[in-house]
């Protein structure tokens, strides 16, 4: 055993895991597509033994490849090729430090699951509002890290939005504590921004306090569908005008992402009314009762029955149908891929650009990959489009280059987005896999910006090296 070795063994509260097998599982993402090597797992279990292995790795130069529930999808939640570096996995971090209603705020470990503080939040009669597909197994560490997005963006905001303070352990070991729920606190830098969204380059978010809201009284849901997105966004806008403050979600699905869901899971499905190209998922909440509610949703639908913007509706009446729209939104990626090799992006484009970047889009498709068919599932609320080019899996198979078609379809498709004031990554974060879009799309100022920060608080580039800022 080599000194750091035993050094990293000595530390209390740290199990390390060394053996192959149990480090496999942290060595490759949850879709398989990003792997790498480390010379160890380490899983501290106390924010001081995070503050001693860091110490540990900033004295020796280890790379540290922070980890949380793996449930990323950019490359960045999993060590690098070299093998000289330790995963740091925060799973064992996993109390729910305090929950205090009459502050509407809640106090965890990092390694505390989102789904975890959302039931903690609901024990309390309150609401945390992020959901994911993956809040089952996700950490609130890792949806920090990454700033995560999810279906309620458009009423609360992403995770930047619902943090009021972090701790965090810096490169070298320092443990900074901003644990605060002050929801103003005019004091200088806001620090705890440098932790969101930036993905442990940083430093090592070990606790964080979340906001809580009241919980609403009363949810309806829809699902309307139209002919083109001109319409879709006029609705859109319309919703919110007619529900100020209580529009929840604004979910888009094409109709090729329909007819997918239908084929492989027929009994998730609603019908595709004919002439339908798109749909639109809206979910209203508030605080009146749910029949006042579902009144007001039957209201200012009707005049757009009535003129043509709808080409049908479909309301649900109970909790039971409520379920039902939501299943086919949520069967979405497993119906993909069942149905072929997806490429899918994470762009978002200005709301009012939508349809142009969508008609762009699938001319560039048509043009270059007419084999291919866009498949799109869109917050549209905010902008976020997840743009998928979708090829059989007999199509892509026949590919003699892979790896080239795909950064060909990437590099036209972020092309479109960049042109109409959008960005290639909207909620999934940078990770490894988008250094090259950063180099291409941001400003020198901008990354030179982000060069200064990372060396003033990581200068020796332990810090998940290769992630987000490009060298």
């Amino acid at each position: 055993m080599t000194s750091f070795d035993a050094r990293l063994a000595a530390i209390p509260d740290t199990v390390v895991l060394t053996g192959g097998a149990e480090m496999e599982p942290h060595f490759t993402d949850w879709r398989r597509r990003y792997s790498g090597r480390a010379r160890a797992v380490v899983l501290p279990g106390t924010v001081e033994a995070v503050s001693a292995v860091l110490r540990l790795c900033h004295g020796t130069g280890t790379p540290v490849w922070p980890q949380g529930g793996n449930t990323g999808i950019c490359g960045g939640s999993v060590p690098g090729p070299s093998g000289a570096g330790i995963v740091l996995g925060l799973g064992r971090l996993n109390r729910i430090r305090k929950v205090s209603p009459e502050d509407d705020s809640i106090t965890v470990d990092a390694g505390v699951t989102l789904q975890a503080v959302q039931e903690a939040a609901e024990a309390a009669d309150r609401l945390f509002p992020l959901s994911l597909g993956a809040e089952g197994t996700c950490q609130i560490g890792g949806n920090i890290a990454t700033n995560a997005g999810g279906t309620a963006v458009v009423r609360y905001g992403p995770m930047r939005d619902l943090v009021l303070g972090v701790e965090a352990v810096l490169a070298d070991g320092t443990v900074w504590n901003g644990l605060r729920s002050l929801r103003k606190n005019n004091t200088g830098l806001d620090l705890k921004q440098l932790m969101i969204g930036t993905e442990g380059t940083l430093g090592i978010v070990t606790g964080a306090t979340l906001k809580l809201f009241a919980r609403p009284r009363s949810r309806v849901t829809a699902q309307l569908y139209f002919t083109g997105t001109a319409e879709v966004l006029a609705t859109a806008q319309a919703m919110r005008a007619a529900f100020p403050g209580e529009v929840d979600a604004l979910e888009l699905l094409s109709a090729s992402q329909i007819r997918i869901v239908q084929r492989h899971f027929p009994q998730l499905s609603l019908p595709l009314p004919d002439g339908a190209a798109w749909s639109l998922l809206v979910e209203v909440v508030g605080g009146r009762s749910e029949e006042e509610m579902l009144d007001s949703l039957t209201a200012a639908l009707e005049p757009m029955l009535e003129n043509g913007t709808l080409v049908d509706a479909v309301i649900g009446q109970n909790e039971r149908q409520r379920e039902a729209i939501w299943a086919q939104r949520h069967t979405v990626t497993e119906a993909n891929v069942r149905e072929g090799m997806g490429l899918t992006h994470d762009i978002a484009v200005p709301v009012a650009r939508i349809g142009e970047f969508l008609a762009e889009a699938e001319a560039m498709l048509a043009e270059y990959w007419p084999e291919a068919e866009q498949v799109v599932v869109s917050h549209v609320g905010d902008g976020n489009l997840h743009w998928i080019a979708m090829f059989s899996h007999a199509d892509w198979a026949a590919k003699p280059d892979p790896e080239a078609t795909q950064a060909d379809l990437d590099r036209r498709a972020y092309d479109i987005a960049h042109g109409l004031g959008g960005t290639f990554s909207a909620e999934h974060g940078v990770g490894s896999i988008h250094l090259d879009e950063m180099r291409r799309y941001k400003a020198p100022v901008e990354l030179g910006l982000m060069r200064t920060v990372k060396a003033a608080l990581d200068p020796k580039g332990i810090l998940n090296p290769g992630r987000v800022v490009p060298e």
